[in-house]
């Protein structure tokens, strides 16, 4: 295809899709740090996020956001919830009309508790807006692994040639209408993460994490079906397959939150220690707000909340899951 993709964003995840999109497309990533963009260029090579992976020789970079936009037949999000919106303001004066927007973050803005897609459709009016989202570690990726993501928008021209662009031999992108369901799957398993890597750092078995893991998935499905999510995407990529991969992996920021937390860690030292943003410590009293709005109990969340937000020690917060009355599994199985 003869376009441009522009990639918002010299982080791990933003800098592995450039290297993705630049298997099939001309390619410009923008980075904040000039020095980042050098190396790209330079090296091929994104040492700050990503030592030691070899980038795609055709992925270019810069230091100038007005000139990876005004390039761009396409713009890759790939920025923090929390600057998603500014971003997208400095971007303005450059963006071509009806270029399309694919969103890379899995978080809700604070305050307006808006997800990235209507971030954009606020923002940037008139442009067609897509989701990047599943399981996806930067480093499996470019170490060589195969993997599998999901496009998501309402336009199934746009979803059939997003997808030509990140497709690859090794990483396989499906298309899906459910724009709500990816979002929010992908915002809220992030507290998830917390949770069980509590599990972890507390030295429980696979028994506890996989009761988190399973609970979890059903905490953030019934919240994600209550805000307009369609309850099948919950059960894909989007939905279980990000939740066991950012729930188990070593590479996932959230889970290295949960584990440090329950190794008797503040949050306060475990965040100052990172160098990339771990969403779902911001996304716990979010979780919480929609809770309330819909009825809808919480229960893993709200104790990732106390050990984030309110200073409960993790050994607290199992013991008061533990303490939940029994019920149901699913109120279709109810006898």
């Amino acid at each position: 295809m003869r376009i441009t993709v522009g990639i918002i964003g010299g982080g791990s995840w933003g800098t592995t899709v450039g290297h993705l999109a630049a298997h099939n497309v001309s390619t410009i990533l923008w980075a904040r740090n000039a020095g980042t963009a050098d190396e790209i260029n330079a090296h091929h090579r994104n040492s700050r996020y990503l030592a030691g992976f070899d980038l795609h020789p055709n992925l270019r970079a810069t230091a100038d956001i007005g000139e990876a936009v005004r390039e761009a037949d396409v713009l890759v999000m790939g920025v923090p919830s929390q600057s998603f919106r500014s971003t997208l303001e400095a971007m303005s004066d450059h963006i071509r009309a009806w270029v399309p927007i694919v969103s890379l973050a899995k978080g809700l803005e604070q305050g307006t508790r808006l997800r990235m897609s209507e971030v954009a459709n606020q923002v940037l009016p008139g442009h067609p807006v897509a989701v990047l989202t599943g399981p996806n570690l930067a480093k499996e990726i470019l170490a060589g692994d195969a993997a599998a993501s999901v496009i998501a928008t309402h336009d199934p021209v746009v979803a059939a040639r997003l997808q030509e662009v990140f497709s690859t031999n090794l990483f396989r992108v499906y298309t899906n209408p459910d724009v709500v369901g990816c979002e929010v799957a992908g915002a809220l398993k992030n507290v998830i993460a917390i949770a069980s890597g509590m599990a972890d750092g507390l030295g429980a078995g696979d028994n506890t994490r996989a009761a988190v893991i399973t609970r979890g998935l059903a905490e953030l499905s019934r919240l994600g079906v209550a805000m307009g999510g369609n309850e099948l995407t919950f059960a894909g990529l989007a939905g279980m397959g990000d939740l066991l991969a950012t729930c188990i992996s070593p590479q996932s920021r959230n889970r290295h939150v949960g584990e440090q937390l329950g190794r008797g860690r503040t949050i306060d030292e475990v965040i100052s220690e990172m160098n990339m943003v771990a969403e779902g410590v911001k996304t716990a009293p979010v979780v919480l707000d929609i809770g309330a709005e819909f009825g809808i109990d919480v229960p893993i969340s709200s104790q990732v909340y106390a050990v984030c937000h309110q200073g409960r020690p993790a050994t607290e917060a199992y013991v008061g899951l533990l303490r939940r009355g029994s019920s149901v599994e699913h109120p279709s199985l109810d006898f």
